[in-house]
């Protein structure tokens, strides 16, 4: 028997979820790797997983044994090139999946340079504001907000953005300039809502070192920052974008910000930032092209992206 694939054959089916889907990452039939299956079980004298013609579960077992061996394939291509390449360039695939508005807005306009710097590296961004699994999906690594950490996974913090609560000046002559956060449940507001959970994504405040929530008047709902400032664009009311979004449309004077009257302590109120995580399965997925992008990413960003003491 062929341990290696046959252990092989077992990570990509768990990962999948399912015998069908680990062939298809494999690219082999599903006979083939039920079989694998069936020899691996034969060879450990156990069950691994529970299988039925509906479902696919891991028996304890078969939980215990996939937590000892779904390092191995990553390791041993690791192991050969760092002694066959020790001083070779990033190579191969780069998956990077993010955030939607961060990957559209701030990596996609970095990543072509980034591609020129290391041409031997094929990359994927993905961007979505869903769940993102690294194992089932390939993924390197992703950037996520705090909201979407996970346990399991390695997070490291590589930017805080700035946000800014805004509103057209047609929406604001319509139904005046709110004086304070507090004033905005006497307003119709821009808010995003999570599509992984459901929930709103609450706009945060800081004045005299204490913070605060807004309370919401009537509400405008999207899944897409870019929908909700194009209904901040057209009057729709008043919105909270990350710095980075809105700043174009500040300077054009189609939007106006809100709450940052400094000679008014009680109006003042400073919005709350958004700290972005550089997101890894585990501290075995620090590759050489990880780290890489990484650093350049760290580097693009510069010092006024990063944490102010």
């Amino acid at each position: 028997m062929d341990l290696l694939n046959a252990i092989r054959s077992f990570i990509k089916v768990v990962e999948a979820g399912s015998i069908a889907g680990g062939a298809r990452n494999l690219g082999i039939s599903p006979a083939a790797v039920s079989q694998n299956l069936s020899r691996l079980e034969s060879h450990l004298q156990v069950r691994l997983l529970s299988r039925t013609t509906r479902s696919m579960v891991l028996t304890p077992a078969g939980s215990l044994y996939y937590e000892r061996v779904r390092h191995i394939e990553r390791d041993l291509v690791q192991a050969e090139q760092a002694v066959t390449t020790p001083d070779s360039e990033p190579q191969g695939r780069l998956c990077i999946a993010s955030t939607s508005a961060f990957g559209r807005h701030v990596l996609a306009p970095l990543i072509p340079a980034f591609s020129a710097r290391y041409p031997q590296l094929s990359i994927e961004l993905i961007t979505t504001d869903r769940r993102v699994n690294h194992a089932r999906e390939d993924v390197d690594v992703s950037l996520r907000i705090a909201p979407q950490l996970e346990d399991q996974l390695l997070a490291r913090h590589i930017a805080r953005i700035p946000f800014i609560c805004c509103a057209s000046p047609g929406y604001l002559e319509g139904a005046g300039l709110p004086a304070t956060p507090e004033a905005l449940r006497e307003h119709r507001c821009l808010v995003f809502r999570y599509p992984v959970d459901g929930r709103f994504l609450r706009w945060g405040f800081m004045r005299d070192g204490l913070r605060f929530e807004a309370e919401f008047g009537t509400v405008l709902i999207s899944d897409d920052i870019d929908a909700l400032t194009q209904m901040a664009l057209n009057d729709g009311g008043i919105t909270r974008l990350a710095e980075f979004m809105v700043r174009p449309h500040l300077a054009s004077g189609a939007l106006v910000p809100l709450f940052e009257y400094r000679d008014d302590r009680h109006a003042y109120a400073q919005t709350e930032p958004m700290d972005i995580y550089l997101c890894l399965a585990d501290r075995f997925a620090m590759t050489t092209k990880v780290r890489a992008f990484m650093d350049y990413l760290r580097g693009a960003l510069g010092d006024d992206w990063q944490i102010q003491a």
